[in-house]
This record gives structure tokens, C-alpha cells and sequence, in this order.
């Protein structure tokens, strides 16, 4: 009985113990399925929030520009006289007001209220016959002709202080060339024109008058000893008829004068040498029946702006012709309007600029990225005088109702537009359209270039070279040790083989920067050698196997065949680049890079495409290796082996076998080693010119998205329009990426369901 009461206890004992044990496994089974599924969900998450925060930091460089009055007032000191053109300063706080009287009111921009009001100093006993803005509008001069023949030059300059937190602008006029009148024409001519350049201590004036027109060149020279000073002046006439002249502009480098006609056609002339300036071109640039209308430089002075009577904006820019000389041609046009443009005025930092019509219409616009970005109806009639802040985020215009008008502009990224980003874009000074990314400059007149084509073609670039590297080595390899290496050396060689991943990509391009790029560049003819003599090397060596005698022969174990290559291997690598050098001496008379050059005009750069597809091509192909070799190496043994009991060769079972069973798994293998090439940051950022070139050439050098991102990014103004395309840049490299994969996914379930039945 005793013994009938222990086993009932033990075997409840074990039945507890069991059910414990399962209830505890249940329970590990439940953590790790809610582990597993937090953990995808997570994964999904983060991929959603990372594409959803690029779109964020990029959607602003689509919105649309705009535009709004903030305030109307008064025309300040209206008894001052009639206004030339009005002028504000960066901080859209103080503007000034020009007439032609020879006042300048400065007055506050959003109110109206007079703040002073300055004299020009000019001779009692003449009259402002014209008056002309410098280029650059920053410098902020002016100069007056009158009607005596002379001329006065004044600066006007905005003075910014604090006095605690309250920031206070202070308004003044500067004489840079004295204040005493500068003689432009000896005979007392009126000037009925005029346009100058002037710098420090130094003008050159373009003027006209009835008959002629003049150009004078003025020298200050300061004495070291007193306050006095002596002015050194060259005159030159131009051979050129003076009545019909309309418009003139003096660039800012002083080296360039247009004048316009009342036909429609512009003049342009070299005044570099003052005592003789040579006309270099005469062009018509407008239609037949229209007249020029409104004129003006583009930002940086290589373009001019030209408004006609038929509401057509056309930018002229000095490119190369085709004998490499230069010469003025129209880039690109703006129909802004149907009315006549009668105004042009160009942003001061970027190649923007706002049109006025004859009816009010006005319409800002970004010439290199060819946007409309604001259309607006200012007001009923054409504004008297109209000028945009130098920061570009404020107008200010006088109305023939004798109000000043100012308005609000929106416009953060105008140079973005799919056609800067994604097109051909005709840039200044180049002599047609290209792709170019160029994002910063040491000049101050530099215009941003922000196409992401060159960018994307070096990705792809990089990403196909190290592929034709890595996918027949790693296939190749992946196949031989999955089922034809022996198993004893295939412990050793699969995971030598993958440990190659585990090595930094930036040791990887440290080395293919410094020692793979300058090794290549002086054995290049022993790279090609190489392709051609270790293949033949391997032949030969196989071939004469079988004339070892047999007892030798039956010594070298199954699958420890590719063991007895690696000497071979090495050789003949060693014997190909030995007699590169003088082979290429002796048939191209001197190094294949300089024959490559001269008789097929085929560039070589030392860090090039070649170069970072074998670097990267190492790096990729442990990946594709593993995966491959893991999916050949797990097809079915029944299968092998009954393709063999039919009589198929173990080539013919590799084939049509195991191939096409390992399918799927050898695609993801490509497509995972593929994906890794398009995202490669430190090898192509090491081992090329990161130059965004866009030539199929491996001998030349690229710049891929990811590399650009690393290398810009940091120096990148936060909210920039830089700094949103470099994230744009980023968005384009995510959404490449998993449209790529997801393609590939459905591919590779096509295959698994096409082959799953064999």
C-alpha cells in the first residue's frame, strides 16, 4: 500500500514538474512571439518616421512663393520734388527716397515717417538731367548728370548699431571721389545719359550727350601729407551715332559697356582699355516691331535682363562661340506678361528678379531654375519706381496716387524646380546646358547648381563596377565551395570568406585612396595583362594535370582542386604586372594612360571608377558570397543526387539543378550586395575625385548621393536650400532603395513559387 501512495506521489510530483515546465515554455514561446513582433513593428516604425521627418525637412522647398501688402502711406516729403527711385536697406526697416532735386529722404519702411532728409551737393546753377544706379545695387552709389556738363557721384550708407537690445540704423551720404563735381564733358553739354562703375578711388563714366558720347576714366590719388588730392582722368570717345542710344550699362568689373537703341538692338563694347574701347558685337534682341522696354543686370553681372513691348523677359548671357571668343547670346526667355514690361529689377544674393507691366501686373521669377514663382496685380496703373529688398523678402513701390506701397514677399527657395534638379540647365559663362552640381564657392556672385543627376549616375556608376567585380567572383566562388569543394576545406574557406565583411569600409577606401589608386595609375597594363594571361595561366595548368602521372594525380583529394591553384594564381598575377611596364614601353611607346589620352582622347584620372569598383567590389562580395553559397548549398540532396542517378553530369546538374532551385536565394544575394554598393559612403568618398562628372569612362572619377551627403552636409546651413536638397538627396537614395528591394522581393517570390516544385 505504502508503495501504491509513493508512486502516486512521485507521479503527481512529475506531472506538477511537467506542467510547470510547460506553462514556463508556453510562456518564453509568448514573450519571444511578442518580442519578435514589438521588434518588426519597430523596425517598420522607424522606417516610416525616418521617411516621413526627410519629407518634412524637404517639402519646403516646394511650397509656393508670396506675396502681401503690409502697408500703404504718403509719398514722405512730397515738396522735396518728384522721385528718380527709391531704395531700402537689408533690414527692410529704413528706405530713401531720391528726387530730382537733389534730395534724398530717409524714412522708416513700414510707416512712412521721416527719419532726415539729405542734400546732395550739387552747383547752384544746374539741373539732374539723369542719374544712374551702380552695379552691384549693394555698393548702393549713385551719380548724377547734369545739365553743365559735370557730374556728382554719392554713396549712400546705412550705418547699423545697438543700443541694448534695440538695434538702430543711421542714414548718411559719402562722396567717394570728392565733393566737388567731377567734368564729364568739357563743353558744357547736357548729360542725357549716363552710367559708371566706381570703386575706391577710382570711376569710370560713360555719358551721353546730343551728339556724342564720351567715355571718361577718373583716378584719385590722395597726397601722403596733406588732405589734398589730385585726380587723373583718360577721355575716349565712342565712333558710334549718340541720338538713338536709349539705355547704358557699365559692368562691375569695368570692363564691359552695353548700350541699347531705340531699333532694338545692343551694342556690346571692351572699355578694359580706356583710351580705346572696341565695340565686340552688335546684335538685335528683340522681334521685329518690338522696342526694348526695361533693362538690367543680372545678379553677378554676366547677364542682362530684357524686357520689350510685347511683356517678353529675355536673359543674354556672354558665353564662348565656337572660335572660343566671347559673345552675347540669349540662354532663356520669360513671357511675364502681354503688356509691356516697363521694369526690371534683380535680386542682389541670388538670380532672381521682378517684373512690372504697364498695368500693374507684377511677377517675380528665378531665371536659372525658369520658375514663375509670384504673380500678383499691384496696382491699377504701372508704379512710378519699384525696388526689391536686397535680401529679397520686401517690395517697395510708388504709385501715381502718391502713395508708397510696401508688401511682404515669402520666397525661400526659388532655385530649386525640377527642371534645375533633374534637366539640362544652361548656367552662365558655360557654353551650353549641362548637369551640374556645384553647391558653394569662394565667390560672392557664385549661383548654386543643384542638379542631383550627376549624383545619381555616379551612384549607379560606382554601384555597376563594383558589381561586375563582385558578382562573378562571389557566384563563382559561392558555387564551387557549395558543391564542389571539399567539406573539410569548406569549414575553412566560408568563413575566411566572410570575415572579409567584417573589415571597416573606411579601411577599405584608406586603402584603395592611398595605395590601390597609385598602384593601378602605374600598372595599369599589368591590370589589363592580368585579365588576359591568369585565365590562360589556369588553362594551361589545368591542361597539364592530366599528363602528371597517375600516382601524383590520385594524391590531390576531392574537392582540394582550387588549393593547387593558389600558387598559379599568384604567379601569374606576379609574372603580368613584372613586365607591364616594359611591355607598354615596347608596344605604345610609353604608358598606356598617355596612349589612351592621345589617340583615343580618353582621360585617366588616379582615383577613378576602376578603382572603387574593385575597393567597393571587395567589400560587396563577402555579402553576396554568404547568402548565395548558403541557398546553393541548401538545395535539397535528393535532388542532386537523383539528377545524377539519370545520368547528368555534375556541371549539368549545377545548371539545371541547383540553380535554378537556388534561384531566389542567389538574386537576394545580388540584390543585398547591390544595395550595399548604392549606399556606400567611406570606399567612394576615399577612392574617387568626388568630382560630379557625369562620363562613363571608368578611367574618370564620380560622386554618388550618399558620399555627397557626408561630404556636404556639415558645412551646410541649417534650413538652407542646400541643406534641404542634400536631405532631398537623401530621400531620393531611401525611396531608390526600397522601390529597388521591393521589386526584388516580388521577383524573387515569382521564382520561389516558379521553381518550389522541382
Amino acid at each position: 500500500m505504502s508503495e501504491l501512495t509513493n508512486s502516486t506521489s512521485q507521479s503527481s510530483l512529475n506531472t506538477a514538474e511537467t506542467s510547470r515546465h510547460e506553462k514556463w515554455r508556453l510562456l518564453k514561446d509568448a514573450i519571444m512571439r511578442r518580442a519578435v513582433t514589438i521588434g518588426g513593428l519597430s523596425i517598420i516604425f522607424a522606417i516610416v518616421v525616418i521617411f516621413f521627418y526627410l519629407l518634412y525637412v524637404v517639402f519646403p522647398i516646394f511650397l509656393s512663393a508670396s506675396a502681401e501688402s503690409v502697408a500703404q502711406y504718403p509719398v514722405p516729403e512730397q515738396s522735396a520734388g518728384k522721385t528718380l527711385f527709391l531704395n531700402i536697406e537689408e533690414q527692410n526697416e529704413v528706405a530713401a527716397r531720391f528726387t530730382d532735386s537733389g534730395q534724398v529722404i530717409f524714412f522708416e519702411a513700414k510707416t512712412g515717417k521721416t527719419l532726415s532728409q539729405k542734400t546732395v551737393l550739387l552747383p547752384p546753377d544746374a539741373k539732374i538731367t539723369s542719374v544712374a544706379l551702380a552695379s552691384p545695387l549693394s555698393e548702393g552709389s549713385v551719380i548724377y548728370g547734369l545739365s553743365n556738363g559735370q557730374a556728382v557721384i554719392v554713396k549712400q550708407q546705412f550705418k547699423v548699431s545697438f543700443n541694448g537690445d534695440k538695434r538702430e540704423i543711421k542714414a548718411s551720404l559719402k562722396y567717394p571721389l570728392g565733393e566737388t563735381p567731377l567734368v564729364v564733358d568739357d563743353t558744357g553739354a547736357a548729360l542725357e545719359k549716363i552710367a559708371f562703375k566706381v570703386g575706391d578711388g577710382a570711376a569710370t563714366i560713360v555719358a551721353k550727350t546730343a551728339d556724342k558720347i564720351r567715355l571718361t576714366s577718373i583716378e584719385k590719388e590722395q597726397s601722403m601729407f596733406s588732405d589734398d588730392a589730385t585726380f587723373t582722368r583718360t577721355d575716349s570717345f565712342l565712333d558710334m551715332p549718340a541720338a538713338n542710344i536709349t539705355e547704358m550699362l557699365v559692368d562691375k568689373e569695368d570692363h564691359n559697356l552695353f548700350l541699347v537703341s531705340d531699333d532694338g538692338s545692343l551694342s556690346f563694347i571692351d572699355i578694359s582699355k580706356k583710351s580705346a574701347p572696341e565695340i565686340k558685337q552688335h546684335l538685335n534682341v528683340v522681334e521685329v516691331g518690338q522696342k526694348i522696354t526695361s533693362l538690367t543686370f543680372l545678379n553677378g553681372d554676366l547677364s542682362i535682363l530684357i524686357g520689350d513691348s510685347s511683356g517678353l523677359v529675355s536673359q543674354w548671357s556672354l558665353v564662348k562661340d565656337q572660335l572660343g571668343k566671347p559673345a552675347f547670346e540669349k540662354i532663356r526667355a520669360f513671357k511675364v506678361s502681354d503688356k509691356p514690361v516697363i521694369e526690371i529689377d534683380a535680386e542682389q544674393r541670388r538670380k532672381g528678379f521682378v517684373t512690372v507691366d504697364s498695368e500693374g501686373q507684377m511677377g517675380i521669377y528665378h531665371s536659372t531654375a525658369e520658375r514663375e514663382l509670384i504673380k500678383e496685380k499691384i496696382s491699377t496703373a504701372a508704379p512710378l519706381t519699384t525696388i526689391l529688398s536686397p535680401r529679397a523678402n520686401a517690395l517697395l513701390f510708388e504709385n501715381a496716387d502718391g502713395k508708397i506701397h510696401f508688401w511682404k514677399v515669402e520666397n525661400e527657395h526659388p532655385e530649386v524646380s525640377f527642371k534645375s534638379m533633374w534637366q539640362k540647365v544652361w548656367y552662365e559663362s558655360y557654353a551650353k546646358p549641362a548637369y551640374i552640381w556645384q553647391s558653394s564657392s569662394a565667390s560672392n556672385d557664385f549661383e548654386p547648381k543643384y542638379s542631383l543627376t550627376p549624383l545619381v549616375f555616379g551612384t549607379l556608376k560606382a554601384a555597376f563596377y563594383a558589381m561586375l567585380f563582385a558578382i562573378p567572383l562571389s557566384l563563382m566562388g559561392a558555387i564551387y565551395t557549395a558543391y564542389f569543394m571539399s567539406p573539410k576545406m569548406r569549414i575553412y574557406a566560408k568563413p575566411a570568406i566572410e570575415i572579409m565583411g567584417a573589415l571597416p569600409t573606411v579601411i577599405l577606401g584608406f586603402l584603395a585612396g592611398l595605395w590601390l589608386a597609385p598602384f593601378i595609375e602605374e600598372h595599369l597594363a599589368g591590370l589589363f595583362a592580368m585579365l588576359m594571361i591568369m585565365p590562360l595561366g589556369v588553362m594551361v595548368f589545368a591542361f597539364s594535370l592530366q599528363f602528371l602521372p597517375e600516382e601524383i594525380r590520385l594524391k590531390i583529394p576531392d574537392g582540394w582542386d582550387a588549393a593547387i591553384l593558389i600558387p598559379v594564381i599568384l604567379a601569374t598575377g606576379y609574372f603580368a604586372f613584372t613586365i607591364s611596364v616594359p611591355l607598354e614601353a615596347a608596344i605604345f611607346g610609353g604608358t598606356l594612360r598617355d596612349w589612351f589620352k592621345n589617340e583615343l582622347g580618353i582621360g585617366y584620372d588616379q582615383r577613378n571608377a576602376l578603382v572603387v569598383g574593385i575597393a567597393m567590389g571587395f567589400a560587396v562580395v563577402p555579402t553576396i558570397f554568404s547568402i548565395a553559397e548558403d541557398a546553393i548549398f541548401s538545395v535539397p540532396k535528393h535532388l542532386t543526387t537523383g539528377s545524377l542517378a539519370l545520368g547528368a553530369t555534375p556541371w549539368q546538374t549545377m545548371a539545371r539543378v541547383v540553380l535554378l532551385t537556388a534561384s531566389p536565394g542567389i538574386f537576394s544575394a545580388i540584390m543585398i550586395g547591390f544595395g550595399r554598393a548604392v549606399g556606400e559612403t567611406m570606399i567612394v568618398l576615399m577612392a574617387t575625385g568626388n568630382t560630379p562628372v557625369m562620363d562613363l569612362s571608368v578611367f574618370q572619377g564620380l560622386r554618388t548621393l550618399a558620399a555627397n551627403i557626408a561630404v556636404e552636409m556639415p558645412e551646410s546651413e541649417v534650413d538652407s536650400t542646400h541643406y534641404r536638397v542634400l536631405f532631398l538627396a537623401a530621400l531620393v537614395l531611401f525611396v531608390f532603395t526600397f522601390v529597388f528591394n521591393t521589386l526584388a522581393e516580388v521577383v524573387r517570390q515569382r521564382l520561389r513559387e516558379k521553381y518550389s516544385s522541382l
